[in-house]
């Protein structure tokens, strides 16, 4: 028995799921790596190639450093990955591929795989929960997981979608935004204010899945980069202001709490 209570057998499983998610990772960039060199130069490729491999190491480096919360809502250790986490992690890796072209011009020999490649990771985003709530695995690194995959392609996609002209850059503040919100909860603690939970909201997962549908439309080549435009302020501002609203209540309103 381990230190946590997980029995040896289930964490050499443990070990394997994670060398085969490497292994399965390192497949897909090294293809969509030798797939660039054979349609367009070795120096494209090798542009692509660094983003991708960040953005994937990070998604394994966070479930490594995270192992421990593999574990049911209940705190029951879980003795295998599962399928819903490794649905994400799959999601994750897509983001990635999709990171390498924020260096790259669009051109027409690869012009379509952002959209193609972060649609099927929205695709997905629904079906790693589903499996998990239907499979009865939902797990604390699930939740973490899911947030961080999230997280990260509302990074990449607007990246991408601004670097190629497709959306205005005032955009990127979407990408800002948690990440402002995170560091706006860390400096209210550190001034001697309370930050309280994250309470349940109506509006912060239907807000998230537009966003993700808004930013695949604007990944699609053929869409108007000029209706595009028009549509993003309406789609940009109810995101925001949620990030406000919760900085709001979990900093000013718990401290009068």
């Amino acid at each position: 028995m381990s230190h946590d209570g997980v029995p040896a057998l289930s964490e050499r499983r443990r070990v394997v799921e994670g060398v085969a998610f490497v292994v399965l990772a390192l497949a897909a960039v090294g293809s969509g790596y030798r797939w660039l060199v054979g349609t367009t130069m070795p120096e494209t490729a090798g542009l692509w190639l660094g983003p991708t491999t960040a953005v994937v190491g990070f998604v394994a480096a966070f479930t490594w450093r995270h192992r421990e919360a593999m574990r049911t809502t209940d705190g029951v250790a879980m003795e295998s990955l599962g399928v819903a986490n490794a649905v994400t992690l799959g999601r994750g890796v897509l983001i990635g591929i999709v990171a390498g072209f924020v260096l790259l011009e669009p051109e027409g020999r690869y012009l379509w795989v952002p959209a193609v490649g972060y649609g099927v990771a929205v695709v997905l985003d629904s079906v790693d929960g589903a499996l998990a709530r239907s499979l009865g695995t939902e797990s604390r690194l699930g939740t973490r997981l899911d947030m961080a995959v999230d997280t990260i392609g509302f990074l990449v996609a607007p990246l991408v979608a601004v670097a190629w002209g497709w959306l205005p850059v005032w955009y990127l503040s979407l990408s800002a935004a948690r990440y402002c919100y995170r560091a706006g909860c860390w400096l209210y603690r550190v001034r001697g204010g309370t930050v309280g939970p994250l309470p349940q909201s109506l509006l912060r997962r239907p807000l998230s899945g537009l966003q993700m549908v808004f930013l695949w439309v604007a990944l699609v080549p053929i869409v108007p980069t000029d209706l595009v435009t028009l549509a993003a302020p309406f789609v940009l501002v109810p995101s925001l202001a949620v990030f406000v609203r919760d900085f709001l209540v979990v900093t000013v309103l718990a401290t009068e709490e």
